[in-house]
């Protein structure tokens, strides 16, 4: 008896050889898997605190990487690897490197000439590396902490509040975040600015 998914709106289908990464095998519902991953994302939120992260090393693929690993290698074999399916959102997992890169590239440009404010640069990150869609799972709540990391550690402001919310839970909250979400989509990045802060 496999592991049945109960997918809310905006949430990725994992493929069957993404399910079979699953490491602890006593899962069978979707509540306790979300249990395990908060687990085990409150134990990389404790190793972001404790290392003083340089600005230089989180905007890198590497630490992109990391931070996957931590926040879900606990739960998933595949955790901290880029997908290497296509999804239904998220672009063709041939070009996830790249396409990383150019965001990479494209934030360092910022930061360094002051283009957005820097709730804005966090939050245009947020939105073009879920975009990507660079794992199997978990994105969203990847691209939330790493806005987290942008806005404290290279920019020393307090981290977003996010509705203080368990985006999992299929609500009012969510449905605004991904409201929120197809607006910055659209070009408009005000009301992801506006949800993060709330």
């Amino acid at each position: 008896m496999g592991l049945e998914f109960d997918y809310k709106d905006g949430q990725t289908p994992l493929e069957d050889e993404e399910k079979d990464g699953l490491k602890i095998k006593s899962i069978t519902t979707q509540r306790e898997l979300d249990e395990f991953e908060q687990l085990n994302i409150e134990k990389a939120v404790e190793w972001t605190i404790h290392r003083k992260l340089k600005p230089e090393n989180i905007l890198t693929e590497k630490f992109i990487k990391d931070l996957h690993k931590k926040m879900y290698g606990d739960v998933w074999k595949w955790a901290g690897e880029f997908r290497r399916t296509e999804k239904n959102i998220g672009i063709s997992w041939t070009k996830i490197g790249l396409e990383l890169k150019n965001l990479l590239d494209d934030t360092k440009y910022w930061i360094e000439n002051k283009t957005f404010s820097p709730e804005e640069i966090a939050i245009r990150f947020k939105h073009r590396i879920v975009s990507i869609h660079c794992f199997p799972n978990g994105n969203g709540r990847h691209s939330r902490m790493m806005a987290d990391i942008i806005i404290e550690s290279i920019f020393g402001n307090e981290i977003f509040s996010w509705h203080q919310s368990n985006m999992v839970k299929a609500n009012e909250i969510r449905k605004e975040y991904i409201n929120s979400l197809k607006e910055a989509d659209n070009g408009n990045v005000k009301p992801l600015i506006d949800f993060a802060k709330n």
